[in-house]
């Protein structure tokens, strides 16, 4: 059931668990989360980032995938097709597609031109009933050219953005995108305390949920974090299965080489990544509550 992220998200708040944000790639990352998501019956974020949209031939490409998808696989929780880190342009390109949600990455831009392009936004995807998050501050790592160094944002500038009207916020407060390096500092949980102390119940966004420690993430929910990204801990786990199928010689079996079986292992390890991160955002059960 494709829907706007609002309403999910304020549940969540309220509820004091985590929306995931599972970041989609192709077909087989596409059915894998919806099916997990039905199962766990559990509200659900899909991904899409402009490089991967662009990889999938185009939004209109994905969000006639997804809507399909969705009705064949007669999917009943709540799915939200959302961009991830999308320019302004990407953010009209998804709303022309069908997308239910959108976020614009104005972090790199100075204040008053992300509070000006952000504001143009919200009332577009307002009036069309799409949801919308914003970013202040930035996030580490690199996603889609944008690279960010991890730095905190600003808590007066959150509250700035917020005041927007936008239905969720997205904070550096350390947090980066891939991998996190081995002398990584961790989150900031006094940056995250006072974000949450200036915008109230606005629900906010961790990025980078790859390789935060379980503690942390629930710490991190307690202070108001609704929304949860995951997208290399799926890339991860979707790469070591299909190379353990090829390295065992699986694809030489019969017809193992066929891309259904092949890709099978993957998919079977995405469903896994992604029931372990619901089971800990807490969101398993929730979808009608």
């Amino acid at each position: 059931m494709l829907v706007s992220a609002a309403e999910m998200l304020k549940k969540a708040k309220e509820g004091h668990y985590a929306v995931g944000q599972f970041n989609i790639n192709n077909l087989e990352w596409t059915k894998s989360i919806l099916l997990t998501a039905q199962e766990l019956n559990s509200p659900v974020i899909l991904g899409v980032s402009e490089g991967a949209g662009k990889y999938m031939t185009g939004f209109k490409t994905v969000a006639a995938m997804v809507k399909a998808m969705d009705e064949s696989l007669g999917i009943t929780v709540p799915v939200a097709l959302h961009l991830d880190h999308g320019s302004y342009e990407g953010c009209y390109a998804c709303i022309e597609a069908g997308f239910t949600s959108i976020m614009f990455d104005g972090s790199h831009y100075p204040i008053e031109e992300n509070v000006a392009k952000t504001t143009e936004l919200v009332s577009v995807a307002h009036h069309l009933g799409l949801s919308i998050e914003a970013e202040v501050g930035s996030i580490g790592g690199e996603e889609d050219g944008v690279v960010g160094m991890g730095e905190c944002a600003d808590p007066d500038e959150c509250k700035a953005v917020a005041d927007l009207g936008v239905d969720m916020l997205a904070a550096g407060i350390g947090n980066i995108h891939g991998k996190y390096p081995e002398n990584w500092a961790g989150l900031s949980f006094e940056t995250l305390a006072a974000i949450q102390e200036k915008t109230g119940t606005m629900p906010l966004v961790l990025h980078g949920g790859t390789g935060i420690p379980a503690d942390m993430i629930k710490k991190a929910i307690d202070l108001g974090v609704s929304k949860i990204n995951v997208n290399t801990e799926c890339q991860l786990s979707f790469a070591d299965a299909t190379r353990k199928y090829v390295e065992a010689g699986k694809d030489l079996e019969g017809k193992g080489f066929d891309p259904r079986k092949l890709l099978a292992p993957g998919a079977d390890a995405i469903k896994a990544t992604v029931k372990e991160k619901m089971e800990l955002f807490g969101s398993v059960g929730k979808a009608n509550n």
